[in-house]
């Protein structure tokens, strides 16, 4: 059988640390995702809950947790019926802050299966932004935070110091 796979990646304001418990601890992740009872760890099953209506929304094992780096658990709703596909999320430290990249994986890859896809793909795109807002990835410091831009002819590549300068920001 033939798998879809999903790959996203996200650049957040906080530490590989602070986005760990983002992933893991039940309080912080009803704040962006769905709330399970207990904290996720390996090699236990988890069910995580709407915060809203307390509806079990998905189930599964965690396979592997390497604190600050990687999480991987099975998926399991109930339109994929009897299938588990696989959530992978890495961690990698970047400027000071995180790099979060998800992979989901054995997504079923047949014609009627495609809308499951589709319907994943943007709910994983609905989570990251109150995920960036738990982190305090506001964009209240954007300016100051693209700094570098103003001297961007001499410091950037062209190609950076025309984004930059077509948005004003050199």
């Amino acid at each position: 059988m033939i798998y879809n796979t999903l790959n996203k990646t996200i650049f957040l304001r906080a530490s590989t640390e602070q986005v760990w418990a983002y992933l893991t601890d039940p309080d912080k992740l009803g704040l962006w995702f769905h709330k399970p009872k207990a904290p996720l760890v390996q090699r236990e099953t988890y069910a995580m809950f709407a915060t809203q209506s307390g509806d079990k929304l998905m189930w599964g094992y965690v396979t592997r947790a390497q604190p600050h780096d990687l999480l991987e658990y099975t998926f399991i709703i109930t339109p994929m019926g009897d299938a588990t596909s696989t959530v992978k999320w890495t961690l990698d430290a970047v400027a000071g802050d995180a790099r979060l990249s998800l992979e989901h994986s054995g997504l079923p890859a047949s014609e009627d299966a495609f809308v499951l896809t589709l319907a994943l793909d943007r709910g994983w795109d609905d989570h990251f932004d109150p995920m960036r807002a738990a982190c305090r990835q506001t964009p209240k410091n954007w300016r100051r935070r693209i700094a570098p831009c103003r001297n961007a002819p001499s410091t950037l590549p062209k190609r950076v110091a025309g984004f930059c300068a077509s948005r004003r920001l050199g």
